[in-house]
């Protein structure tokens, strides 16, 4: 919610939760629709988003009464949790790493590079223990044998997961994609698709 702010402020809540939609966030957040206004509000009495009047040029649909701007405090966790997804391993959590590719071109490329390897070099724990628990199972005598296709269903997720990763890093350090500090129009290469996207829903 912070990031998809950040991209459009100040952005009122119907281009929020459309934007969000078409990124399918309702599907791997686990995003409902219907709560965005009520996050929105939540951030903003937390501090991390601040209302402002939506513009009176601007053609909104009438539940569009206010917008919204990312605080510095707010900026500063957006950062926190972009790391966080990016580096940490969460394989029973898969959004936390689409969130973290969704918005990693805020951080610098070469911030975005460590992280990978940082991301890389747990999958590759988590991937030998894994191995190490497939093993132990199949030597158990009291276990259901077909048990072991959990950790062999697991560790296939480790390893396309990790197969992804190796060529993710080799596109990005090719000078794939934009980054932070870099042009601008590499990163969102479409300005003002959210005015005409608003435009043509209203």
């Amino acid at each position: 919610m912070l990031g998809a702010v950040r991209i459009f402020q100040p952005a009122h809540g119907y281009l929020i939760r459309q934007e969000l939609i078409s990124w399918h966030a309702d599907e791997w957040a686990h995003l409902n629709p219907g709560s965005v206004y009520n996050a929105l509000r939540s951030l903003t009495r937390g501090g991390l988003l601040s209302e402002v009047p939506v513009p009176p040029a601007e053609p909104v649909g009438p539940a569009a009464r206010a917008a919204y701007r990312i605080t510095p405090a707010g900026e500063e966790e957006f950062l926190r949790l972009l790391r966080q997804c990016l580096v940490s391993v969460r394989p029973y959590q898969p959004e936390w790493l689409q969130a973290g590719i969704a918005f990693a071109w805020a951080l610098p490329r070469h911030e975005m590079l460590d992280a990978l390897v940082t991301h890389r070099h747990q999958l590759e724990a988590r991937l030998a223990w894994v191995r190490w628990a497939e093993q132990d199972i199949c030597n158990h005598p009291l276990k259901p044998a077909l048990v072991v296709e959990q950790f062999r269903l697991h560790e296939a997720h480790l390893t396309g997961e990790l197969a992804w990763l190796e060529a993710v890093s080799a596109r990005i350090e090719a000078g794939e994609y934009g980054f932070d500090g870099e042009d601008p129009a590499r990163i969102m290469p479409t300005p003002g698709r959210a005015d005409r996207r608003t435009t043509n829903q209203t």
